[in-house]
């Protein structure tokens, strides 16, 4: 019997070898270049071009392999029927990972399910408040970066993330991703929405979790994973379900065809938990809830829908959580440990995942088992609350790799999917047949290709809590700044208490430093009801009355204060504002009241702490009327020498090329964004004003002073360009047509008397 079985054993050695040798005969036949490909199975995302020969010599490598691969498995059952009958090694779940869902990453690529590229893939995130909505940002440009395939992110958000989201994806335009909301907070019940991007769903969703106490700082949005079956659409079979705190290293598609390695039997795929959490030793009297071994994380979860839906996962859970809560109390790790316990009742519901597709970047973590070069790296996860700051001995490597993605420009991340149909995008098709009208022989091309350019915009950037009070006189100051402004940011929080709405114009890196900025400022981190939006940088000019109609679109009140970033209001304007409005009645009446403007030529100013202080300095020559030696036009029409003695509002006529800084209510006209850089931005919007019938009110006893600074790019260029300043004289032209197109007969005056100059 023995030596039947060492034959037997020699004959196999001998094919096996004979096989082996063939392949290698193969490659060496072929090209070199392509020998590790021809060698093992492509794996996802590799594939070199190659010419018919090679294809045929790589099918027939192909075959040989699977003829290896099966006198391979007939050798292995051999040897253990050569010992106890038992055999000694085999195929776990994982399809040769270890216990534990450990392993090697440099073996061969594991087999999987091809991922088509115009396959659909559906990702699933849950996000809450302002500062959840800006590390989701730096998720979705790594998704971006690496993907091939069409996506639709499906967001369960609060309001405020809805919001925030809704306007960025919206602005943001990038082909073949569609994006859906679904409403965490409380509504009526009601039926799923089709897939879109402005309808969220209509499911109550926090009643499904907000009897469970969770400790965990993520609150009550932390439990909302549980109740995905019920609030992603029922014709959804699948979903990747991702933490904001995850940054990708490699194209998601990957994840994606690992659910074709599923049994029949597991519904849900995890990679196990990376600290001793689980394990209860971490301090004296430590009890986390239970799990299997060492748990799992839920950062990254890969859920077959469908199926849980069949085996009743909604009542599974609560079940679950309901007898565990009888004594632990509360969840520590939110939804994370009602998984744990669904999974240690039944074990055959999980997949494991390797854990590279989740290296858990907290304290005292196993993480660096997960990898052993840069290559190996899929899914980074820092799920500490230290996150940057996190202790691990590769943390800056993973720290450069996670701003890469936080300061990457955005924009670059529009690109097509060349082969796949596109998905309906009405905006984007409008836009882009808009662009095909421009005439780029038109000297004018660039103001004109300016103004149809879609800025991404990302608002409330930075934690906003002001809650707009039933006060029909309030009112928020409104303006727009780069990043060569931000100096001033501090200095008009001191001196307006009121609301702020601000539209800054950043690149994606210039955002985080003013993020950065911001956070360390004491006075800006104290103020909670000033509103940042950020418009990233697109194109060679500034577009400030986009700016400014970000910023005026996003307030609370009922009327705004329209200023520029570089005019610090008197001391305690925010509140004779409010009483002029109501004194005056203006929400009875159409009106504009008029901050009269005054400037210095000084860096350090002592600042006038009344009207009668300004008056002294302007007549000793330390302010002027502003703007009084270059460009008197836009103001003279206040009157200054009326104001030195008025001690009531007056009012006064338009006059072309007025442009004074005024009040009006939030419905006023919006700026028109034709014009661009330098030039008639204001003077247009007062204009519209006057065509409306507004009346201009002086106030008395307000002031505004503007603080130097160098000149601005856009106004070197008008200063310098015939040409830029023929373009704006033809935009000019063209907003007179439209405004008597709107207005009619009413508008030919301001045309008459800009003629008459």
């Amino acid at each position: 019997m023995l030596r039947s079985w060492r034959v037997k054993l020699k004959l196999l050695l001998a094919t096996v070898t004979l096989a082996v040798l063939l392949s290698w005969l193969y490659l060496f036949v072929g090209s070199l270049e392509y020998g590790r490909f021809l060698l093992l199975p492509p794996c996802l995302g590799e594939q070199p071009s190659r010419d018919v020969e090679r294809e045929a010599l790589a099918s027939r490598v192909r075959r040989v392999e699977e003829e290896n691969q099966q006198l391979r498995l007939q050798l292995s059952q051999v040897q253990a029927e050569g010992s106890d009958g038992n055999p000694q090694w085999g195929a776990s779940a994982e399809d040769g990972d270890p216990p534990g869902g450990e392993r090697s990453n440099r073996t061969a690529c594991p087999k999987q399910r091809t991922v088509h590229k115009c396959e659909l893939l559906h990702v699933a995130i849950v996000c809450a408040g302002h500062n959840a909505s800006r590390d989701v940002v730096t998720l979705v440009k790594s998704i971006l970066f690496h993907r091939k395939n069409p996506l639709h992110f499906h967001f369960i958000t609060d309001s405020v993330a809805h919001q925030i989201l809704q306007t960025l994806f919206q602005s943001w335009m990038v082909p073949s991703v569609h994006v859906s909301f679904y409403n965490a907070d409380d509504l009526k019940a009601g039926a799923r929405p089709p897939f879109a991007l402005s309808q969220p769903s209509r499911v109550a969703l926090q009643p499904e979790v907000s009897w469970i106490p969770n400790k965990h700082y993520s609150g009550i949005y932390g439990l909302m994973k549980l109740t995905l079956t019920k609030a992603l659409p029922s014709s959804l079979s699948k979903v990747i379900v991702l933490d904001t705190d995850i940054t990708f290293a490699t194209d998601i598609a990957e994840l994606w065809a690992v659910f074709g390695k599923f049994s029949d039997k597991q519904v849900i795929g995890l990679v196990e938990n990376q600290s001793d959490w689980y394990l209860g030793n971490l301090w004296k009297n430590h009890k986390p809830w239970p799990a299997l071994g060492r748990g799992f994380n839920t950062g990254v979860i890969l859920l077959l829908l469908d199926r849980l839906r069949r085996l009743g996962w909604e009542q599974m859970w609560r079940l679950t959580a309901e007898r565990e809560l009888m004594s632990m109390l509360s969840t520590s790790l939110a939804d994370q440990d009602i998984f744990n316990a669904v999974i240690k009742q039944d074990p055959a519901l999980v997949y494991r995942l390797p854990c590279f597709w989740n290296v858990q970047l907290s304290d005292h973590t196993r993480s660096e088992q997960c990898y052993t070069e840069v290559s190996d790296l899929k899914v980074i996860h820092w799920n500490s609350p230290k996150k940057l700051r996190v202790k691990n001995k590769h943390v800056e490597f993973f720290r450069n790799l996670y701003l890469t993605f936080l300061e990457y420009d955005g924009n670059l991340l529009r690109r097509e999917l060349f082969g796949c149909a596109s998905l309906p995008s009405p905006p984007s098709d409008q836009l882009q047949q808009a662009l095909e009208e421009l005439d780029e022989d038109d000297p004018c091309y660039d103001f004109r290709r300016q103004h149809l350019t879609q800025h991404r915009v990302h608002l409330f950037f930075l934690q906003y809590e002001f809650l707009a009070l039933p006060n029909p006189t309030d009112v928020t100051l409104v303006a727009q700044l780069s990043m060569d402004r931000l100096q001033m940011l501090e200095a008009i929080c001191k001196h307006w208490a009121g609301p702020i709405s601000l539209a800054l114009y950043m690149s994606d890196a210039e955002a985080q430093q003013f993020l950065r900025y911001a956070q360390a400022s004491e006075v800006l981190s104290a103020r909670r009801n000033v509103a940042y939006h950020i418009v990233y940088k697109e194109g060679q000019f500034y577009p400030i009355n986009l700016l400014r109609n970000v910023a005026l679109a996003n307030t609370q009140t009922p009327y705004v204060f329209l200023t520029d970033i570089d005019f610090l209001p008197m001391y305690g304007l925010y509140d004779y504002l409010r009483n002029s409005i109501q004194q005056l009645e203006l929400p009875q009446r159409k009106a504009a009241l008029i901050v009269p403007a005054f400037e210095t030529l000084h860096y350090r100013l002592t600042f006038p702490k009344s009207k009668a202080e300004l008056l002294s300095m302007l007549d000793m020559g330390s302010l002027y009327t502003f703007r009084y030696h270059v460009w008197p036009k836009g103001h003279a029409p206040t009157d200054y020498a009326k104001w030195r003695t008025a001690t009531v509002p007056y009012r006064v006529a338009w006059q072309p090329d007025f442009e004074p800084y005024v009040v009006v209510r939030r419905d006023c006209p919006k700026y028109d964004q034709r014009f661009v850089g330098f030039g008639w931005n204001k003077v247009s919007h007062i204009m519209e004003l006057d065509a409306q019938e507004y009346e201009l009110l002086v106030l008395p006893n307000a002031f505004m002073i503007h603080m130097p600074h160098a000149p601005s790019f856009d106004i070197s260029k008008f200063r310098l360009s015939a040409g830029y300043r023929g373009c704006l004289q033809t935009l000019r032209e063209e907003f007179h047509q439209d405004l008597s197109r709107r207005y009619g007969a009413a508008a030919l005056k301001y045309l008459t008397a800009e003629r008459s100059l």
